[in-house]
């Protein structure tokens, strides 16, 4: 497939979707705990929980944090991660260095 270049409006939409990445992460976050409490089946929170991994690891949130709740199918910590995240709460990102 040949390479090709974007058009100014594309730039700019790629651009402006990378600007709001976090908030568009957060969003879905906030979507799947929902679906995960209105889950009825195993096999549907087990494709849920996937997906709440592939978010979180878009996040800052410390990766230790993120493994116990999904490892635990926390639902509850995941809503309350998610609230801290979406408030801006420092206390749950990742320490770099440590």
């Amino acid at each position: 497939m040949a390479k090709r270049e974007l058009s100014s409006g594309q730039r700019k939409i790629v651009k402006r979707y990378y600007e709001h990445l976090d908030t568009i992460v957060a969003t879905r976050l906030q979507e799947l705990v929902t679906d995960l409490y209105l889950a009825d089946t195993d096999a549907k929170q087990a494709r849920l929980w996937t997906r709440v991994k592939q978010q979180l690891a878009k996040t800052p949130a410390d990766p230790g944090r993120c493994a116990t709740i999904i490892e635990a199918r926390d639902t509850e910590g995941l809503a309350t991660l998610v609230g801290k995240l979406v408030a801006g709460d420092k206390g749950v990102l990742h320490e770099k260095g440590h």
